[in-house]
C-alpha cells in the first residue's frame, strides 16, 4: 500500500512538471507570437505611412498632368490664332490659314497654280472672297469695275463713266450700287480703313469751278467721300480723300480709249486679314 502511494506521488510530481514547463513554453512562444504581432503592427503603420506619402505625390502629378493638359491646350487654342507675318505687310493666323485654304478650292485653278507665295494666295482668296460678296456680275468688268490686290491691300478701280458725267465731280446716280455694295463691306468690320483716289487723264481742264486736273481728281474724290458718309452713313473717320491728277496713269493718254481707262475713282481697302476672313465665313452661312 505504501508502495502505490509512492508510485501516485511521483506521478502526481512528474506530471506537474511536465505542465509547467509546457505552460512555460506556451508563454514563451505567446511572447514571441506578441512580438512579432508588435513589430507587424510597426510594419503596417510604417507601409500606411509610406502609402500616405505615395498617394500624395500621385495626386501632385495628378494635379501637374491636369494643369499641364490644361495649358497644352491654352497653347494649341494660342497657336491657331497666333499671327504670323505675311511678306511683312500683313499678319495672318493659322485659323485664317484654314479659311484661307478653303476659300481657294473655289479659285480657278489656272490662277491659283500662279501663287507660288503665301502672300500670292492670301491676295487671290482676298481677292474672290471681296468679288463674291460686291458682286460685280452687273458690271462689265473691264470697262466699270476691276478688283486687284498689291501687297495685300484691296484696290478697287471704278471708271468715271460709272461716278460723274464728262468733267463733273458731282456722284452720278448710275453709281448707287456700286457704292452700295462698297459701303456694305465697309460698314461691316470697323478695323477697316478706306482711301478714296482721283484720277484724270492728262488733257487740261479750267473753269470757273476746277482750276486744273488736280482740283478735278480732288473733288471727285471727296465727292464720293461724302456721298458714302452721308448716304451709305460709313464713319467719317475711316475715309481718306485724295487726288492724284493725270500722274498715275494705267496707259497711254493717246486715244480716246486709254484717257478713258486713265479716268478712274480708286476705292483702296486696308482690311485687317484675319477679320476679314472672320467676316467673309460669316456672310456665307
Amino acid at each position: 500500500m505504501k508502495k502505490l502511494s509512492l508510485l501516485l506521488l511521483s506521478a502526481i510530481v512528474l506530471t506537474s512538471c511536465v505542465s509547467k514547463k509546457k505552460f512555460l513554453a506556451l508563454e514563451h512562444e505567446n511572447g514571441e507570437i506578441k512580438s512579432e504581432l508588435t513589430k507587424t503592427q510597426v510594419e503596417k503603420e510604417e507601409l500606411e505611412a509610406k502609402f500616405d506619402a505615395i498617394q500624395m505625390r500621385v495626386d501632385e502629378y495628378n494635379t501637374k498632368i491636369s494643369s499641364l493638359a490644361s495649358i497644352n491646350s491654352e497653347l494649341a487654342e494660342e497657336s491657331d490664332a497666333k499671327m504670323e507675318t505675311v511678306a511683312n505687310i500683313a499678319v495672318m493666323s493659322n485659323d485664317t490659314k484654314v479659311k484661307m485654304r478653303e476659300t481657294l478650292k473655289n479659285v480657278d485653278p489656272t490662277l491659283l497654280s500662279q501663287a507660288t507665295t503665301l502672300k500670292d494666295s492670301m491676295d487671290l482668296a482676298v481677292s474672290y472672297n471681296l468679288k463674291k460678296t460686291i458682286d460685280t456680275s452687273t458690271f462689265d468688268e473691264s470697262d466699270d469695275v476691276a478688283i486687284s490686290i498689291d501687297e495685300t491691300v484691296v484696290m478697287i478701280s471704278i471708271s468715271d463713266k460709272m461716278l460723274f458725267n464728262s468733267g463733273s465731280y458731282r456722284v452720278s446716280n448710275k453709281a448707287d450700287d456700286i457704292l452700295q455694295k462698297l459701303a456694305d463691306v465697309i460698314n461691316s468690320e470697323p478695323s477697316i480703313d478706306v482711301m478714296v483716289e482721283g484720277h484724270t487723264d492728262a488733257r487740261s481742264i479750267n473753269t470757273d469751278k476746277v482750276q486744273d486736273n488736280w482740283d478735278l481728281s480732288v473733288l471727285r474724290a471727296t465727292s464720293v467721300v461724302r456721298k458714302l458718309q452721308k448716304q451709305y452713313n460709313v464713319a467719317p473717320e475711316k475715309l481718306i480723300a485724295s487726288g492724284r491728277s493725270s500722274y498715275q496713269p494705267l496707259v497711254g493718254n493717246d486715244t480716246r480709249e486709254d484717257r478713258a481707262r486713265n479716268r478712274r475713282t480708286r476705292i483702296i481697302i486696308l482690311p485687317n486679314i484675319d477679320k476679314f476672313f472672320a467676316l467673309m465665313s460669316t456672310s456665307e452661312e
